[in-house]
């Protein structure tokens, strides 16, 4: 199939890009730069100018192709309700010009972002899957909410949990998340919730505490009420035990989580580099 992915240079992404072409299929990624079409190329992906509020451009990629899998977000925590409308505004243009068609179209949940979920199940004629993913993804390259939490401990001096740290994160590799967004392209029913999730919930003192041992620094309990001081927008993730399973996805699309764990990815020491 020819696949539309915007988003497609980014952490994420690029190995969706990746593992749709080692599948076999022909992928046109959105780009607004030249570095970005240059990256594409080299990965054998054809290049469709344009941004995420570029509406025009958003419909013909979507019109052009035979699925779309959208991962671009404009993650401005300064106007995250802006970037919600944003993303709202994307999902309905592309489902407009996927609609009636029985295309596959792939979308990412975001927090607080049922409105572009409950519009794209809304389509007529669209096979329509939502990929919730862990809120920890991580790989071989150092991006994510875990990278965040090494720069504020160097920032810091410590590394920091909240209380004993027992609340837990679920997290995924983004390889095994590319490949999940690869099945659900192929095969997850119309009205698909797929959950990105390998690890099912890691501890935030397990987490601190690799950051401390590879960082060198103390590991340290402070409490809720110096959680956003110390972490700023992430004191209120930091707190969160959530915990989630993908034991139903699993079973559904015989997705398998098999690349490295959070804690065993960061043992590797590569987020440190640097």
């Amino acid at each position: 199939m020819r696949i539309f992915v915007t988003g497609a240079t980014g952490y994420i992404g690029s190995a969706v890009v990746r593992e749709l072409i080692d599948a076999g299929h022909k992928v046109i990624g959105l780009t607004r730069s030249n570095n970005g079409a240059a990256v594409l190329k080299e990965a054998g992906a054809e290049v469709h100018r344009g941004a995420l509020d570029d509406l025009d451009r958003l419909r013909s990629g979507a019109a052009a192709a035979d699925g779309v899998i959208h991962l671009a977000f404009k993650h401005d925590f300064s106007d995250f309700a802006g970037s919600l409308t944003t993303d709202l505004r994307a999902v309905e243009t592309m489902g407009a010009a996927l609609e009636g068609s029985g295309k596959p179209f792939v979308i990412t949940a975001h927090m607080n972002g049922m409105a572009s979920e409950n519009a794209a199940f809304a389509l007529a004629g669209v096979r329509t899957s939502v990929v919730n993913l862990a809120p920890s993804v991580h790989g071989e390259t150092k991006a994510g909410f875990v990278s965040m939490l090494i720069d504020i401990a160097r920032d810091k001096g410590v590394s920091a949990y909240i209380g004993d740290g027992s609340n837990r994160w679920p997290a995924v590799h983004r390889l095994d998340a590319a490949r999940l967004f690869r099945l659900a392209l192929e095969a997850a029913p119309a009205g698909s919730r797929l959950d990105g999730v390998g690890d099912e919930g890691v501890s935030f003192r397990d987490i601190a505490g690799i950051i401390g041992k590879h960082l060198n620094m103390p590991v340290v309990s402070i409490s809720r009420e110096e959680a956003e001081a110390h972490f700023g927008f992430l004191g209120g993730l930091a707190v969160l035990d959530i915990p989630r399973s993908s034991v139903q996805t699993q079973e559904l699309l015989g997705w398998r989580p098999v690349h490295p764990g959070l804690i065993a990815d960061l043992e590797q020491g590569h987020y440190f580099n640097g």
